[in-house]
């Protein structure tokens, strides 16, 4: 059986593409949701399912969809965990903006040396989270995700912490750094609007008025 080292770039991006339309659990992914995520056809998603079960890292029956085996969750995690690393690296030590990693880690993250990638988290001081508060997985596959909740589904006067965005696109991130939210800003919720669900907040010490679509995208740490 081939191992994770061995594999194509689009192979890998597949393994992700699984991982995370299946919230990280190895549940069945219909061929249309994941051809959907990756922007191409069915058939070409039936293709490559057919070529990674051949490799052990998927169990694919047709009609039924495509689910990771142990050794595709496996590879999928050290991908992610490479992914974040990187985004980390880029952010901490070579001062790039949390809008501006995630492409530049979609390349890195292909890197195949592990001793590489060792180094880099020794380098980092092994952190838990990257720039956009996801948990980043341990060499073993291990990770501590957060006690968060969505902004959106928050009572009138909760108060929290920003720990995490659900969209890490660079057109929200940098709607957030126009408004003065970032990972570890205190969030109050002050009032609701009742006709669009937007939401009056106390964020740090300025009020601000948000879109229910930027809610659903924010997580917080209940104070």
């Amino acid at each position: 059986m081939k191992k994770y080292f061995l594999m194509t770039r689009s192979e890998e991006n597949y393994l992700k593409t699984i991982f995370h339309l299946g919230g990280g659990d190895s549940k069945s992914i219909t061929t249309n949701a994941i051809a959907e995520q990756m922007e191409t056809k069915p058939s070409s998603v039936t293709d490559m399912a057919k070529k990674l079960a051949e490799k052990g890292l998927v169990n694919y029956v047709k009609y039924q969809g495509v689910s990771l085996s142990e050794l595709g969750v496996k590879t999928a995690l050290g991908i992610i965990r490479k992914h974040r690393l990187w985004e980390t690296f880029l952010v901490d030590k070579l001062d790039f903006t949390w809008d501006e990693v995630h492409e530049v880690a979609e390349q890195l993250e292909h890197i195949k040396s592990e001793k590489l990638i060792d180094k880099l988290d020794e380098l980092l001081g092994h952190p838990k989270y990257d720039p956009h508060g996801d948990p980043i997985p341990t060499k073993n596959g291990e990770f501590q995700e957060r006690d968060k909740q969505l902004l959106s589904e928050l009572p009138v006067g909760a108060v929290g912490v920003c720990v995490g965005v659900k969209d890490s696109s660079a057109a929200f991130l940098q709607y957030l750094d126009k408004h003065g939210v970032s990972l570890g800003k205190s969030i109050q919720i002050l009032g609701k609007e009742a006709f669009d669900d937007s939401l009056h907040l106390l964020i740090g010490d300025r009020e601000h008025t948000i879109s229910n679509q930027i809610a659903t995208n924010l997580y917080l740490k209940i104070a």
